[in-house]
């Protein structure tokens, strides 16, 4: 059973930079497609970017899109999310999720095995 634990997330200036990380135990990574997710409080779970299993797939949300990327490095178990050029709305719980489907976009129905997720906060 794949289980996921996120890290990485903090305080940070806008205009700064975090990478999360989202290490994978229980099951081999390659099977997944795998997706950050971020949630706000009083907003729902969106989509982030998500990454096709063995990485040659990528997409992105709109708001982040040329500002975060995404990549994973299967034989460490391991997926990242390079967050540059950060923003006070970027400000949420930051989840990773794995789904056997790859989805455009990242669909947070189609994504499970959530991880507690790591607080991202982006503030002067």
């Amino acid at each position: 059973q794949l289980r996921l634990v996120e890290s990485g997330g903090g305080l940070v200036q806008p205009g700064g930079s975090l990478r999360l990380s989202c290490a994978a135990s229980g099951s081999t990574l390659d099977y997944y497609a795998i997706g950050w997710f971020r949630q706000a409080p009083g907003k729902e779970r969106e989509g982030v970017s998500c990454i096709s299993p063995i990485g040659s797939n990528t997409n992105y949300a709109d708001s982040v899109k040329g500002r975060f990327t995404i990549s994973r490095d299967n034989a460490k178990n391991t997926v990242y999310l390079q967050m540059n050029s950060l923003k006070p709305e970027d400000t949420a719980i930051y989840y990773c999720g794995g789904s056997y489907y790859y989805t455009v976009p990242c669909l947070v129905t189609e994504f499970g095995s959530w991880g507690q997720g790591t607080q991202v906060t982006v503030s002067s």
